[in-house]
């Protein structure tokens, strides 16, 4: 038996991880992190919980309390907020200010929940740290260490974990790789924990949900310019800044009320953050929403032995998409270029592009640039 400590998060994904590790008769320790401080953050706009009592993170503290004295573990509190700022939340705005769409879950995962905690962990003398992550994890006699999807694929989390080394999986337990959802839920209802029908959490890892629009106000500022239909070059409205959209995006564009714009759902296919110009196309079957290969930068090999020139593989472009088929061209040890079997809809700049053989996860790297017919899209 091992001796692991598990990330508490007060949810009860990772309450049920804890309470399976002890029933497996491992020694079990939790640690729940504290990586977010709204007031020292100036967390002010768009924050829905500015005037609470208690803060979300000290209720997700006190709810991790609960859990582990009612499973009979020890429970350490950890402050990562510096941590999170220089290693999550800096680079978060340095990408919008690109105007990209980073993954903070990706990063947290492999800077924060597999870094700073998995290295707090480590002055415990444990084995391993679990979370509450749906995934598998296998530990193989040569000391390797390979990253598969789920059973529950409705719930699978791998792709935000391709980040992660082997130094770091080859100390990670994933318990909940076996079981789904549902079931978990049940589980924890009948330990009657007092977090079985807890809601997920949702928004920003470790910051929560947020007016994201008005979040990103403290600290990038608006500014305002043309909102432009691609095809005809007309401005059909205004935005904030170029920086608050995502490609694909159709809800919260404000688009109407101008003379000559006819009706209909705009979407986001484009942004020019020089010219500070957002492009929409009406339709969501719009042939400027779609992509058929892109720049992938920042790679991360789970297995280094893996040949990436020429591999045919699958990739999801973003969290929960179907697997598609690629084609990766090896550029340089940084460097791939992937190519899609067929056209796919909104590849986005500073969005993660995860590859997959079979359930195996092979890793993956940042969308940097993204192409049509040959042509580089911007953003």
């Amino acid at each position: 038996m091992a001796k692991i400590m598990v990330g508490l998060s007060g949810g009860v994904d990772s309450a049920v991880a804890t309470y399976l590790l002890k029933k497996q008769g491992h020694e079990v320790i939790a640690g729940f992190m504290r990586n977010w401080d709204s007031m020292t953050n100036n967390d002010i706009l768009g924050n829905p919980s500015n005037q609470d009592d208690i803060c979300p993170q000290e209720k997700d503290y006190n709810d991790a309390k609960s859990v582990a004295k009612a499973l009979g573990v020890e429970l350490y509190r950890i402050d990562f907020v510096k941590e999170y700022w220089d290693h999550v939340f800096t680079y978060f705005l340095e990408e919008y200010k690109k105007g990209r769409t980073p993954n903070p879950d990706i990063l947290c995962n492999k800077y924060i929940k597999f870094d700073s905690f998995l290295n707090f962990a480590l002055t415990h003398n444990v084995d391993y740290v679990a979370t509450g992550h749906y995934a598998k994890v296998k530990h193989f006699p040569n000391g390797k260490s390979k990253l598969y999807k789920a059973s529950d694929k409705n719930k699978d989390q791998s792709y935000f974990l391709c980040q992660l080394n082997q130094k770091q999986l080859s100390k990670a337990l994933f318990p909940l790789d076996e079981i789904d959802k549902p079931e978990v839920r049940k589980i924890a209802t009948e330990l009657n924990l007092s977090i079985s029908d807890k809601k997920d959490s949702t928004g920003i890892c470790f910051i929560g949900e947020r007016n994201f629009k008005e979040f990103l106000k403290n600290y990038l500022p608006a500014k305002r310019g043309d909102i432009v239909d691609i095809e005809t070059n007309m401005v059909v409205g205004k935005h904030d800044g170029v920086i608050y959209y995502t490609i694909g995006q159709r809800k919260g564009l404000g688009i109407g009320g101008i003379k000559g714009v006819t009706p209909g759902s705009y979407f986001v296919v484009s942004k020019d953050v020089n010219e500070n110009i957002l492009y929409v196309a009406k339709g969501d079957d719009n042939d400027y929403l779609l992509a058929d290969s892109c720049l992938v930068e920042d790679l991360n090999w789970i297995d280094d032995e893996v040949e990436m020139d020429n591999l045919e593989c699958c990739a999801k472009f973003r969290y929960r998409q179907e697997d598609k088929e690629v084609t990766l061209k090896r550029v340089d040890d940084s460097h791939v270029m992937v190519y899609c079997k067929n056209p796919i809809k909104s590849i986005t700049s500073g969005q993660a592009a995860v590859f997959y053989l079979g359930e195996e996860c092979l890793g993956g790297g940042t969308i940097c640039k993204v192409y049509r017919n040959g042509k580089l899209l911007k953003c």
